[in-house]
């Protein structure tokens, strides 16, 4: 059922039967490490290159989700998933090994909440029973792609952030036990006419409050509805702006719920700068860590607003500002 003009509300509230989260060797040494199925000690992964790396990143994510529930890949209908790599690779070369029919996405970091709103609308709408989403990224091939490869050492400034080398994935049903998925507030693009590829957080930070206050207006519920409020990977600079965005516009947080994913996933000593960034966090974050939280009885009711930065090489370079979107999904026990 669509309630405003942006969000939908699953009355038959799909599950998350099951979800998993894997990681590269810094996570690995991060402060959800324990909340990671696995993690990898090589950032190659075994592989040949760091791009192979994600692909397997994002295959093993989605075969350990498959198997906590002994499910195979000719049970699941559809599998949505997106990256930051060009033309979603990562996603497209995981769909090639899974056979599964594949919707690729593509929201820069918000990709995590774009799949599961929209697989939570495929089964909602009873299009389909299982639907298998998910994202990824890696440290070393956005560097590359969008930056500077690692191996320039080129200086950042305390702006920038950090990219999640990992993979995160959802079994999304139509009955089962789990949290389930109650709404989705599919965001706007916004874009502030900011142009700093290593100021990520403030771009997408205008986005977040958009698409925020549009679910708490189109649902007619306040902050206080949610455990925890979790933004996507904004970092200390965007969450802060966020906030007092929020804050100015009569809409105030309360600072032991409201979050971000980016600021949770590394320890204080890690040389993050603003935080961690990429669709790899959210994901991870979300599908490892606040789902075991909400089993643990620890959290009900949570708000994930994934954000994205949309810009390319190829814009950067033409001198484009970036355009950003982010997208909220409720999930409840």
């Amino acid at each position: 059922m669509l309630k405003g003009r942006e969000t939908w509300i699953f009355e038959s509230k799909p599950v998350i039967i099951s979800s998993s989260a894997i990681g590269g060797p810094f996570e690995g040494k991060g402060a959800l490490a324990e909340d990671f199925d696995f993690t990898h000690d090589d950032i190659w992964v075994g592989e040949e290159s760091v791009e192979k790396a994600e692909k397997k990143l994002l295959e093993q994510s989605c075969n350990t989700t498959m198997s906590k529930v002994n499910m195979e890949k000719e049970d699941i209908q559809f599998f949505i998933s997106g990256d930051l790599m060009n033309q979603i690779i990562s996603s497209s070369f995981t769909a090639r090994s899974l056979e599964i029919p594949f919707l690729g996405v593509f929201g820069a970091c918000s990709s995590s909440m774009e799949g599961l709103a929209l697989a939570s609308l495929l089964v909602d709408s009873k299009a389909a029973e299982f639907v298998l989403t998910g994202a990824s990224s890696h440290n070393v091939a956005v560097e590359k792609q969008f930056r500077y490869p690692t191996e320039y050492g080129a200086q950042k400034p305390p702006t920038a952030q950090w990219t999640v080398t990992g993979a995160g994935t959802a079994l999304v049903a139509a009955q089962g036990d789990g949290p389930r998925v109650t709404s989705a507030t599919i965001g706007k693009i916004v874009d502030m006419g900011i142009s700093d590829p290593y100021n990520m957080g403030a771009a997408m930070a205008p986005a977040a409050v958009d698409t925020i206050e549009k679910h708490f207006k189109n649902l007619d519920i306040d902050p206080s509805y949610y455990d925890l409020i979790a933004t996507g990977d904004l970092g200390k600079v965007g969450h802060q702006i966020a906030a007092d965005l929020l804050k100015k516009h009569g809409m105030e947080m309360p600072s032991d719920r409201f979050t971000d994913c980016g600021l949770m996933i590394y320890k204080d000593d890690q040389p993050v700068m603003a935080g961690a960034s990429g669709c790899g966090c959210t994901a991870t974050v979300t599908y490892g860590h606040l789902i075991k939280r909400m089993k643990k009885g620890e959290l009900k009711r949570i708000l994930v607003i994934a954000t994205g930065a949309l810009l390319s090489p190829l814009s950067y370079q033409q001198k484009e500002s970036i355009p950003c979107i982010a997208h909220a999904v409720s999930i409840e026990m």
